[in-house]
């Protein structure tokens, strides 16, 4: 089993705390710091955009309630050159990167390179960049680079062309990795049918604006205009160590998952609410279906994150958790839903290291890798580093089976 830390940097009031900017980043940095000195394999951290104060006076905000900033790391390649200056051998993740929005695939893919090729000067260096992408969790980052609904056809059939929009811009991204030139008209054009939407009252919606918008009858398959509209191009710079540098799609849709592998070995991201019938399936699709250069597929290629709240006393530790979870839920959607907080809970590490160990050791397959996640809703910096500790410290060496050690 491998274990990684995963960190929001979260700006929103938690716990009668609100840090300013300066006391998050010093507050990251001191627990990444604790993670490598610790042995955690790799820090993965979140990626937000724009301000989420900003978008609550928009006239369709899309998390009016949130306050504070969803996050601060707008950057990962800035960010990891800081991580890998300041600490020994861990390694850097993103969690994810939007490659839809600040230029879009192309852009992103000239960013991986320019980072690579930076980062790999040094012939000895060989800690990687992990780097996960996906289309943004929330739309209002988009929308300011025109990732949004151009005609009422569109604006019905969003939720399911937003899917292909990602494919896509991967498609474009990781061709763009190999070094391949391209035009647009190597991409794909989005298309969508019945299998597309998860009901026939969706789709018919989607055909209903059809015919009002072209004055005839939809046919059984929805062709779109690509969003990619360029001339051959190559990224650079062109010759970089692209051994520094592990793809990871954000994304479960198994077709896009096996294209995807056809052009390079691209990872799986997963997060901790997917259902544990999907995380088998993807495994043992992926082991069919992963590139031949990255080897073969293992389990620790799908991350998984869970959030931990770990103390000395049980009482504490669910506490905590309780009101985290209550007030991450009001934050992101403005009412409580104890359903919601309960299913969080599931996913969750909650209790004393001798409780997580235990939890750790039913749940989990013994090969997976898992992204802790410390600091969810928490700026109290010792706390985390507490939280880091009694894991690397007391759960990891109570774990059943072959010993297992951090570096």
């Amino acid at each position: 089993m491998k274990f990684d830390v995963f960190f929001s940097i979260s700006q929103t009031p938690a716990d009668g705390q609100f840090p300013s900017e300066a006391e998050m980043f010093g507050n990251f940095f001191r627990q990444v710091c604790a993670a490598d000195a610790l042995g955690y394999e790799t820090t993965w951290i979140a990626e937000s955009h724009l301000s989420t104060e900003v978008q609550k006076s928009h006239t369709r905000p899309v998390i009016p309630h949130f306050q504070g900033e969803v996050g601060l790391n707008t950057d990962i390649f800035q960010l990891a050159h800081q991580i890998f200056a300041r600490t020994r051998q861990i390694e850097v993740g993103a969690a994810v990167a939007n490659i839809l929005c600040n230029g879009g695939p192309i852009a992103a893919a000239e960013r991986v390179a320019a980072f690579a090729s930076l980062h790999g000067l040094d012939p000895d260096e060989h800690r990687r960049l992990h780097f996960g992408f996906a289309a943004g969790r929330f739309d209002f980052m988009n929308r300011a680079y025109g990732i949004q609904a151009r005609d009422p056809v569109e604006e019905a059939a969003w939720l399911a062309l937003k899917g292909q929009i990602f494919r896509e811009a991967a498609l474009c991204f990781v061709r763009l990795l190999r070094g391949d030139t391209l035009c647009a008209e190597d991409l794909p054009e989005p298309e969508l049918n019945r299998d597309s939407f998860r009901s026939e009252e969706d789709w018919q919606r989607v055909r209903q604006a059809w015919r009002d918008q072209h004055g005839e009858e939809a046919e059984d398959t929805l062709r779109f205009a690509r969003r990619q509209t360029f001339e051959s191009l190559k990224v650079i710079p062109q010759d970089w160590r692209r051994d520094l540098v592990v793809p990871v799609v954000g994304s479960h849709d198994p077709a896009l998952q096996e294209e995807l592998n056809q052009i390079l070995p691209v990872q799986v991201f997963n997060l901790s609410i997917t259902l544990p019938e999907v995380i088998e399936a993807t495994h043992a699709r992926m082991t069919q279906v992963y590139h031949p250069d990255g080897g073969d597929w293992q389990r620790e290629c799908m991350p998984r994150t869970v959030m931990v709240f770990v103390d000395e006393q049980e009482a504490l530790a669910h506490q905590r958790a309780e009101q985290a979870l209550s007030e991450y839920w009001r934050a992101l959607e403005g009412t409580l839903d104890p359903a919601k907080v309960a299913a969080a809970s599931e996913n969750a590490l909650i209790g004393t290291p001798a409780q997580i160990a235990e939890q750790v050791s039913y749940r989990f397959h013994p090969e997976d890798r898992l992204m802790l996640w410390f600091d969810f809703h928490d700026h109290d910096c010792d706390r985390v580093i507490r939280g880091l500790e009694a894991f690397a410290n007391q759960v990891v060496p109570a774990l059943p089976g072959p010993e297992i050690k951090f570096s």
